[in-house]
């Protein structure tokens, strides 16, 4: 039997780290994957032609290393591709109902796009003639 699960989808907003009392590591953000709206098996439009897209918005949690890479390369909006395991708690809150809660443990975040900040910077082209000794 397996927990696996893979979502490709846009950061909803910069991560948040936090540190536990035993000094691990957690950084937590949201994703929004979306998918066409479908009505009797056909794919919903709008009034000017686009489809109707349902978004739905998961709660990923990362560990220690991977975690701190996402912390220090990630932002809101960039599209990444998440793979993990589903992981359900359960609590009580301070009024003593329960309460239930999912998130995805991420093993792995894949970077299908760049910062915002990085995408209109240049690359700086590097004389490498310079470099070599002769």
């Amino acid at each position: 039997m397996q927990n696996i699960v893979i979502l490709a989808g846009n950061i909803g907003q910069t991560p948040e780290v936090r540190t536990t009392q035993g000094g691990t590591n957690i950084t937590n953000f949201s994703l929004a994957t979306s998918r066409p709206r479908l009505s009797e098996g056909r794919v919903l439009r709008d009034e000017n032609g686009y489809r109707v897209m349902d978004t739905e918005w998961h709660r990923i949690t990362c560990f220690n290393g991977l975690g701190k890479t996402v912390a220090e390369h990630c932002e809101k909006g960039m599209k990444v591709l998440v793979h993990g395991r589903i992981h359900y708690s359960k609590w009580i809150d301070s009024m003593g109902n329960d309460r239930y809660g999912c998130e995805i443990i991420a093993e792995k975040v894949d970077f299908l796009s760049r910062p915002k900040s990085a995408e209109n910077e240049n690359p700086e082209l590097v004389d490498r003639d310079d470099e070599i000794p002769f």
